[in-house]
C-alpha cells in the first residue's frame, strides 16, 4: 500500500526516489521542487486554520493537540 502510495506520488512528480547500488538494497525518497511547494502550501492553510481556531475560542483543542501553548 506504501509503495502504491509513493508511486502516485512519483506520477505527479511531488516526490522522487534515488535507489542504492548493493545489498542490502537501499531506497530513499524525497521531496521535489512541486513537493515542497504543495508542502509549503499546507503549511500555509494549517496557520490560517491555527489562527481562525484561536480567533473563535477553540483554542483548548489546539492545547489539546499539542499546536498550542496556553501563553500563545
Amino acid at each position: 500500500m506504501l509503495i502504491e502510495q509513493l508511486s502516485e506520488l512519483q506520477q505527479y512528480t511531488l516526490v522522487d526516489k534515488h535507489t542504492f547500488e548493493g545489498y542490502p538494497l537501499k531506497v530513499e525518497y524525497f521531496l521535489t521542487d512541486r513537493g515542497e511547494k504543495i508542502l509549503e502550501a499546507v503549511r500555509i492553510m494549517q496557520e490560517v486554520g491555527i489562527d481562525y481556531m484561536k480567533e473563535n475560542g477553540m483554542k483548548d483543542i489546539l492545547i489539546q493537540k499539542g499546536l498550542c501553548s496556553l501563553d500563545q
